[in-house]
């Protein structure tokens, strides 16, 4: 398969139905993990994701919200290739990946990037900010050295850093500097979309705000689609056009962000609205 069968260098061609080839299809989606307990033989299983289809379409946010434990993150591991599905297909832009190969898998990176939940543990902490944004570069061939040290400075100046912090490490940042420096870094190669698990739940309340305002920001200006990842659906509703919402490994509801919230049709919906106060911080948005 080449870069431009996966990545393309011009729009998805539409649908049957007209409307464009959604970056990410996962069609009947099923993730079983066999646990410790029970027998060798007869091991007991845990059905981490079941029977889940989903489109992500250019442009679009997709908030997908549940409690701990609900598969949510399970499903963004098979939606960026981390996860194999036990059953069910992933289609990347049209193309069927499920049985990817390295080659595939490869090419896969620089279409979805993935932006974890604690930036301490995502970024290395013995390299310089400069070498974590080179790095991708380098591993993947882009341009030349002079084209990367400008794709370098480009970043950290399109997440709101100074350029000095390209000489500093990680430890030497706040928890808010260190997310938007791993916000840069998933966007080093251009990717089409950005999955963000739970990319503000380890920071302080205050910065959560900003680093949501700088994705609504990014998402505008460089046109990405989103997945974006959270226990709590005040934010997801706020960034998100679409919302999913997980229990036990089922997605019980599915809809527009304002379907979902001015008419739930599944309890559980209901319950998480009623009772899950919001996490946004009252500047958010201004």
């Amino acid at each position: 398969m080449s870069d431009e069968k996966l990545n393309g260098t011009a729009a998805a061609p539409a649908g049957a139905d007209g409307e464009p080839t959604p970056i990410i299809f996962l069609d009947d989606i099923r993730v079983t993990f066999k646990t410790r307990t029970g027998s060798i033989l007869h091991p007991n299983k845990v059905q981490a994701v079941r029977g889940l289809t989903l489109k992500l379409m250019p442009g679009q946010t997709l908030g997908i919200v549940g409690e701990s434990g609900c598969g949510k993150s399970t499903t963004a591991n098979v939606m960026c290739g981390l996860q194999q599905p036990t059953s069910g297909r992933v289609f990347f832009k049209g193309k069927d990946v499920t049985k990817r190969t390295a080659a595939e898998r490869r090419l896969i990176g620089r279409v979805i990037s993935v932006v974890f939940q604690d930036p301490a543990t995502a970024l290395n902490a013995r390299m310089s900010v400069h070498d974590q944004l080179m790095d991708p570069l380098v591993v993947h061939k882009i341009g030349d050295k002079a084209s990367r040290e400008a794709r370098v400075q480009e970043l950290i100046e399109m997440v709101g850093l100074p350029g000095s912090v390209l000489d500093a490490l990680p430890g030497q940042l706040s928890g808010g500097q260190r997310q938007r420096v791993a916000i840069a870094r998933a966007l080093s190669l251009k990717p089409d979309a950005i999955i963000a698990d739970e990319p503000t739940s380890a920071l302080d309340v205050s910065v959560r705000a900003q680093i949501l305002n700088l994705l609504m920001d990014l998402k505008r200006d460089l046109g990405l689609s989103m997945v974006f990842i959270s226990h709590d659906i005040q934010t997801v509703r706020y960034i998100s056009d679409r919302i999913i919402v997980m229990n036990a490994g089922v997605a019980v509801e599915n809809g527009t962000a304002e379907e979902v919230f001015s008419n739930p049709k599944d309890e559980y919906t209901k319950l998480l609205l009623g009772a899950a106060p919001s996490l946004l911080h009252p500047e958010l948005g201004k």
